[in-house]
């Protein structure tokens, strides 16, 4: 699959948004991708979770994705590669394995994202991925909209990059005009 098919799926999915959001990151953007979108189809999940396995030629022993976000995607991909499927959640602003997931050293992890604007998240599984001395094999992200900026140390395969500006509120045109914010991620749907 190319990035144009990855691209037409989310289209059809009607995943990309234009208006005015607030991303997670706390950036503001006039452009929304809203992977959910296309994650509630399982046919389209499945196949970007085989995209994504075929990026990689490593053995693999589990896929993990920050919560909300990655869980999905997590899981399509380790079914892809048929291995395990883990997320990761925030406590108390803290990134942790919850709910009996656990790691053992040695073992292969592939970190996977639904959308990387600042890479803040993935950034925050790999802090604790190390702390578990776990041999992180690469990240894969549905969308890149870093416009190549993010740096993760590791081997970085997205499966599509869509150049999506993405600015400070105190630099927001959309904001000075007054127009409505949207915050379309997991704390507040649209």
């Amino acid at each position: 699959m190319t990035a144009n098919e990855v691209q037409d799926m989310l289209q059809k999915s009607e995943a990309l948004l234009t208006g005015h959001f607030e991303l997670s990151s706390g950036l503001h953007a006039n452009k929304y991708i809203q992977c959910a979108k296309v994650l509630q189809y399982p046919a389209r999940a499945a196949r970007l979770g085989e995209i994504a396995a075929q990026c990689w030629q490593e053995d693999i022993d589990v896929v993990i994705g920050p919560a909300t976000g990655g869980i999905v995607f997590s899981y399509v991909t380790a079914a892809a590669l048929e291995v395990r499927s883990i997320f990761s959640e925030r406590k108390s602003g803290q990134m942790e394995l919850r709910r009996g997931f656990s790691l053992q050293p040695g073992e292969r992890v592939l970190v996977v994202e639904d959308v990387v604007t600042t890479g803040g998240s993935v950034k925050e599984v790999l802090r604790l991925l190390e702390q578990y001395n776990v041999d992180i094999i690469g990240i894969t992200s549905i969308i890149d909209r870093s416009g190549g900026k993010v740096d993760f140390s590791y081997d970085f395969k997205p499966l599509l990059e869509l150049k999506v500006s993405a600015i400070p509120a105190t630099d927001c045109k959309q904001c000075q005009a007054g127009l409505a914010l949207q915050k379309p991620g997991s704390k507040e749907l649209l």
